[in-house]
């Protein structure tokens, strides 16, 4: 399998972690090739085949994954053991950390936080600075503002 995107040489520190910006090798989705992305600390952050792409000033680290069609915009940030997959989307300044899940076409923007076993499906929507956490469960077209 082709690589769709390659670490450059530009990195970028916080605390301990290394982060690497992305750059895309191939034409996909609403990327071009050539393109540079957001950041990632390994290529185990982002997947090489589908559609999903980090971008902006957005970063994913740790042990987390971005995968299927699924984009991490703006100055998001996805830690910890989260999962990003489906058609989802995670923009703006939210965060999706610690064991989380937003998968299918759901969507965590603004200043939201998804962290603890929470996951995010269906075609719900995270916005503004709510708070899902523990092992709370938003489904199917639920909306959590605030």
């Amino acid at each position: 399998m082709d690589k769709k995107y390659e670490l450059t040489k530009e990195t970028l520190q916080i605390g301990s972690i290394t982060l690497h910006r992305i750059k895309a090798l191939i034409t996909f989705s609403n990327v071009e090739a050539g393109d540079l992305g957001g950041w990632v600390e390994s290529e185990n952050n982002l997947d090489q085949s589908g559609e999903a792409w980090v971008s902006g000033e957005a970063w994913v680290d740790g042990e987390a994954r971005v995968d299927g069609e699924a984009w991490v915009t703006g100055k998001a940030r996805v830690t910890g053991k989260a999962q990003v997959s489906g058609e989802a989307w995670v923009d703006g300044e939210a965060r999706v950390d610690g064991e989380a899940r937003v998968t299918g076409k759901a969507r965590v923007t603004g200043e939201a936080q998804v962290s603890g076993e929470a996951w995010v499906s269906g075609e719900a929507w995270v916005d503004g600075e709510a708070r899902v956490d523990g092992e709370a469960r938003v489904t199917g077209k639920a909306r959590v503002t605030g």
